[in-house]
């Protein structure tokens, strides 16, 4: 096996780009639960967007030969292999050895870097621990990577050998150190190694249907095998469609994602509320705050919930005034003034209760609009007429007071987010610009 690591040989300008990556997740605390890692769903969307799908990922706990392993198996996917975690000061941080195992080569101790390690700890007021020193040691001709935030640097290997990859990268696993290292020294690299292939993604958000419905309503467009290819994902109601056109160009990938945007829009029109990463409480915000509109909140189910996703969001003072968590009756009647004889007669999840704490809240607040949601979250509290995942939602405005009557399912906490989400979905369809 015979190692070259200088960035711009004559090996890359003579090898083929390639086209693949694996990504390897090295912790015992991520086996155990302990921690869950977002290194992989990171670099992966940041491999593709460049033209680099990933095509394997593999979780790998704190052992030497595991880790070789997997590193082989990985070599064998793909040309691009990436690795997070295991370049700390313990014990068990075992990365920088078994990639010195797997290139057969050893472990040599970098001045340079031991003088950064301690430059770092001294500019903390603080004298590197002895430990720390295993940091400075990496496989005999690698390349370390800088890490601005930490003391961990990242090692990057070109391999010249046969089903081994060319480039070989191994980064801190904790997510801020990571990211940065990624972006200002891998990246670079990447895109040299990159196919060409121009790569866009354009994401839509949706709220308010089924997966199977929009599927139905896309038809066609979602067929497999097509370019550009829509992806669709579905967490706590929101459906987001990702679209990914690829090209030989930039332009002409960018003229198929927006036509085929134009497209859904087209079908599903007022189910979108949003792009890219924008949440349902954010879109709401903005509309709020265009419109010059003010909010106020009565929860009883949700306990907060509302409240919570609305000041989520930075500026949400702009329109978002006061809420109450009237969760008891008492407290619907007392804090709200909702009339205790409409509870009693109706009881506290009701259609006339949710739009009488609409009503109460909006005028209490003298807000534009309130939101009033009141329901069985369970697992208790249910009977045959009210079951579990009953929930009556209120939007209460000059122009009248919408209430909507849903049944959630799923277990208690899903149950109150989907209700706030719901709720402020309302909202947004009442904000029609």
């Amino acid at each position: 096996m015979r190692l070259n690591l200088g960035l711009k040989s004559a090996f890359m300008k003579k090898a083929s780009p390639p086209r693949r990556a694996s990504i390897i997740s090295i912790g015992n605390e991520l086996l155990n639960g302990q921690t869950v890692s977002t290194n992989t769903a990171y670099l992966g969307e940041r491999l593709f967007s460049i033209g680099i799908p990933v095509v394997s990922s593999y979780t790998i706990g704190d052992d030497i030969d595991a880790i070789v392993r997997a590193l082989k198996l990985a070599s064998n996917d793909a040309d691009v292999v990436l690795s997070t975690g295991g370049l700390g000061p313990t014990d068990d941080d075992l990365t920088r050895q078994a990639m010195a195992k797997f290139l057969n080569k050893e472990l040599q101790l970098q001045d340079e870097l031991l003088q950064k390690i301690q430059d770092f700890f001294a500019s903390r007021e603080r004298q590197m621990p002895e430990n720390n020193k295993v940091q400075a040691y990496i496989p005999a001709g690698t390349k370390a990577i800088t890490n601005n935030r930490g003391t961990a640097p990242g090692i990057m290997a070109r391999v010249r050998a046969v089903r081994e990859p060319p480039l070989l990268v191994a980064l801190p696993g904790v997510p801020s150190e990571m990211k940065q290292m990624f972006e200002e020294s891998v990246l670079p690299e990447l895109k040299k190694l990159s196919t060409g292939q121009a790569v866009v993604i354009r994401k839509l958000k949706c709220f308010g249907t089924g997966e199977s419905n929009i599927a139905e309503l896309l038809g066609p467009l979602m067929q497999r095998g097509r370019n550009p290819l829509i992806n669709c994902t579905v967490d706590c109601g929101v459906i987001t469609l990702t679209i990914i056109a690829t090209a030989d160009e930039q332009q002409k990938a960018q003229q198929l994602a927006e036509k085929d945007e134009k497209s859904l829009r087209d079908k599903l029109g007022e189910l979108i509320y949003g792009t890219g990463e924008q949440t349902l409480s954010e879109v709401v915000g903005e509309k709020l705050a265009q419109q010059k509109k003010t909010l106020a909140a009565a929860e009883s189910c949700t306990g907060g919930t509302l409240a919570k996703l609305l000041t989520d969001t930075h500026g949400a003072s702009r329109y978002f005034t006061c809420g109450w968590v009237s969760y008891s009756n008492a407290a619907k009647t007392v804090e709200l003034g909702v009339p205790a004889d409409l509870i009693e007669k109706y009881g506290a999840v009701s259609e006339q209760v949710a739009q009488a704490m609409a009503q109460c809240a909006r005028k209490k607040a003298a807000t534009d609009f309130a939101i009033a949601i009141t329901g069985i979250a369970g697992p208790t509290g249910a009977n045959k007429q009210k079951p579990v995942g009953l929930v009556y939602i209120s939007v209460d405005s000059d122009t009248g007071c919408d209430t909507q009557r849903y049944i959630f399912s799923g277990g208690r906490d899903s149950i109150r987010f989907r209700a706030a989400q719901t709720a402020l979905n309302m909202l947004r369809l009442s904000l029609k610009s």
